[in-house]
């Protein structure tokens, strides 16, 4: 299992699962990120602290914690 937070910056990679509690979730789908969604991985703060992924024509910042709920798979 490889978490959306150990991906690499420039990296390109599909959502498997998300993991996070109901809410987030939620919000997490309604920015476009839901299974089988493709992500590319923008940049990231020094100490990963936060990440900003690009999710179909948005571009999303998620703190480390999460980031780490969501599960993802290389295309």
């Amino acid at each position: 299992m490889k978490r959306l937070l150990d991906c690499k910056r420039g990296e390109k990679v599909k959502v498997s699962k998300l993991n996070a509690a109901y809410d987030l979730k939620q919000r997490l789908i309604s920015f476009g990120m839901m299974k089988n969604a493709e992500v590319e991985v923008l940049e990231q703060a020094p100490g990963k602290k936060t990440i900003e992924v690009k999710v179909g024509k948005m571009r999303l910042a998620l703190r480390a914690e999460e980031a780490a709920q969501i599960e993802v798979e290389e295309i």
